[in-house]
């Protein structure tokens, strides 16, 4: 273990989507590599994608996959503040791992300085950085966005208050990046600029060599040193962080594949269940809302919602809720994730208006349970046996509400260790469950890929992972100038 106490390093934008999370995983694995004890932190993460830590406390996906990154388990204290957009402009705030309430944008943004979460994330910090070394930070969106600057808790205010060395990162595929770095940097105060240590350029395409005048003018433009050009990594996987990604995904079957269609809602959350599953190498999986796309699928998967009852009515609206009704009646397979899990009911209740003003909705019918949501959320990891299947397999719970049966019919998908039943199964072609992460079972993918004669696949998940952040750190220490980094985080 290496015992030389380190500066927090700290990952910034020039926009959404730079590419933040995926150089703080890189930076994870290397410390990690390098004999430090490193962990993720970034003080407020707005996304649909969360995770459930080993205590049962809510963080968003990216700080978990960061913490794979540093092979330490996720802590709720990586991401002490989390929003989740639940609709009609509001989000629910997510505070140490506990939902505290509903707000819209406007309250969250002009209400105060968000002084109370503020120094929970500061707290927050602070233990990890008694815990772990060095702090690997993110940052959300853009450091220079002068209206909502004073409220923001997760950028420039935290990197000065915990002292932490700044990087830049922006994306040099969307074009326009002399202007979006120039611009970011001198729209900072004095003290904010001086916590920049350097530039990162991320997503370049083709021969890097071509961009060494490019450099020189940033950083003639700057005073800050690119202390890195990285190449847009077609060949390399790390769980994406949030929707956004949901635009570069299929969205057409194909032949000769087994065709895998994710219902696409409005509200889709925890979208990364379903990455192991398009990794087989008989499977193409697409996410649709069109009734033709979904016709032309042999598997449909309703997955996990912010506001299930929300987005069920727009199924129905769309006629895609019968679209779903008439596949399985015809032969194809449904499943459902979560809130697909609870559409599939024949019911799902809210007496307490949790989700809104629908007070009840008809479900899809497909599994003879009705779900009643309430204000307790479940937040939970949990181990499993799938069917009558003798591996145990692992995945994670988070969900509002209590599903059950209405008649004798009911049949559990999951046996718990402890004795319990869990989801609910009608036969192989229909059944669902509370569980995210039950797709990263191989057991299950054979089970469920079993009647289209595609032979078992050996593939280990989280083996393939590790080999990619692995990759991910010589992509780190290949493009990036370490020395000068440790240098000062040295200091």
């Amino acid at each position: 273990m290496n015992n030389h106490k380190l500066r927090p390093i700290m990952f910034v934008g020039t926009c959404s989507d730079a590419g933040k999370s995926l150089v703080n995983a890189g930076f994870c694995r290397v410390f990690k590599q390098d004999g430090f004890n490193p962990a993720p932190f970034k003080a407020q993460n707005m996304s649909l994608n969360s995770y459930a830590t080993p205590e049962g406390l809510e963080i968003g996906r990216a700080q978990a996959v960061q913490a794979e990154a540093c092979q330490t388990a996720p802590s709720v204290y990586m991401n002490p503040v989390l929003l989740k957009p639940t609709g009609e402009m509001k989000s629910q705030i997510v505070l140490l791992g506990k939902p505290v309430g509903d707000q819209s944008a406007y309250a969250y943004f002009k209400e105060n300085d968000r002084a109370e979460l503020f120094e929970a994330a500061v707290d927050s910090f602070q233990k990890l950085n008694a815990q772990f070394n060095p702090i690997v930070m993110e940052g959300a969106g853009s450091i220079s966005e002068l209206n909502l600057k004073k409220r923001d808790i997760t950028n420039m205010r935290i990197a000065l208050r915990t002292g932490a060395d700044v990087y830049l990162v922006a994306d040099i595929d969307r074009g326009g990046i002399f202007g979006s770095v120039y611009g970011t940097i001198a729209l900072l105060t004095q003290e904010e600029k001086e916590a920049v240590k350097g530039i990162i350029v991320n997503k370049f395409r083709g021969d890097a060599r071509l961009f060494e005048e490019g450099k020189q003018i940033l950083e003639e433009l700057t005073g800050k040193p690119v202390v890195g050009v990285l190449p847009h990594f077609a060949d390399l996987y790390i769980e994406e962080e949030d929707s956004v990604s949901l635009t570069n995904k299929n969205k057409h079957a194909i032949a000769g594949k087994v065709n895998i269609a994710v219902v696409r809602l409005e509200q889709l959350s925890n979208f990364t269940d379903f990455n192991a599953l398009s990794m087989h190498p008989s499977v193409h999986l697409y996410y649709t809302l069109e009734k033709e796309e979904l016709k032309n699928a042999d598997i449909i998967i309703l997955p996990g919602s912010k506001n299930t009852i929300a987005d069920l009515n727009r199924l129905k609206s769309l006629g895609v809720d019968q679209e779903i009704q008439n596949a399985y009646r015809n032969g194809k397979t449904v499943i459902g994730i979560c809130g697909g899990y609870q559409m599939m009911g024949v019911a799902i209740k809210d007496p307490d208006g949790i989700e809104g003003a629908a007070l009840e909705t008809e479900g899809l019918c497909l599994l003879p349970v009705e779900t009643v949501l309430e204000n307790s959320k479940v937040t939970e990891q949990g181990d499993f046996y799938f069917k009558d299947q003798d591996e145990l397999c692992h995945g994670y719970e988070i969900h509002m509400g209590k599903t059950n049966p209405v008649n004798e019919a009911y049949m559990p998908v999951n046996k718990l260790p402890d004795g319990s039943d869990e989801g609910c199964w009608v036969n192989e072609k229909c059944w669902g469950s509370y569980f995210h992460g039950i797709l990263d079972n191989q057991v299950v993918i054979n089970e469920l890929l079993g009647e289209f004669g595609v032979e078992n696949h050996d593939f280990d998940y989280v083996e393939y992972k590790e080999k990619n952040y692995d990759q991910l750190a010589d992509y780190i220490r290949q493009y990036m100038d370490l020395d000068y980094i440790y240098k000062l985080l040295k200091r």
